[in-house]
């Protein structure tokens, strides 16, 4: 039998290759941020934090190796992490998509917010996104970043559940 026939691609795998994935997105995201300069806005931002939080489920659920039931817990929670990820790269994908005259205004830099509002209005700013979120500063194959995030959201999202269905 070939080297294919001899993997068994477990959940535990499947949870470890998820987060390998998620810290790619991240090392991605590092990569146009400090090298390409390329400034984060705020839903940016969001989506890296929902793309950490996936990733830690999926080594958590690798690391721990758990039986059955425990599976389906950290798919459950996977699945809800990955598709809030997908809820907020929808929503940049839809500002970057209205008309130039229904552009949210631009917000303050999150360091300002950080510093001089409290943490819920600073996550709520975050989360509904700014003139800044509409800005289109990179495409492949004609799709904008949030596009592909999605994208990645759902992979992971469809990754994470098929787990439940991923016998040993």
């Amino acid at each position: 039998m070939g080297l294919i026939n001899a993997i068994k691609f477990t959940p535990r795998i499947w949870f470890f290759l998820g987060s390998a994935g998620c810290v790619f997105l991240l090392s991605m995201g590092a990569y146009f941020q400090f090298v390409q300069g390329l400034d984060p806005c705020p839903l940016c931002i969001s989506q890296r934090i929902a793309i950490f939080l996936t990733g830690l489920v999926f080594l958590i659920a690798a690391i721990h190796n758990p039986a059955r039931t425990g599976i389906n817990r950290y798919s459950i929670l996977g699945t809800l992490t990955a598709l809030g990820g997908a809820s907020i790269s929808t929503r940049h994908v839809w500002i970057q998509n209205l008309p130039p005259d229904q552009v949210p205004e631009c917000k303050p830099a999150l360091e300002y917010m950080l510093q001089n509002f409290p943490l819920i209005e600073t996550v709520k700013l975050m989360l509904s996104g700014t003139g800044d979120c509409a800005k289109v500063d990179w495409t492949m194959l004609g799709f904008s970043m949030p596009v592909w995030t999605l994208l990645a959201f759902l992979m992971l999202a469809t990754l994470s559940l098929v787990q439940i269905w991923n016998h040993d």
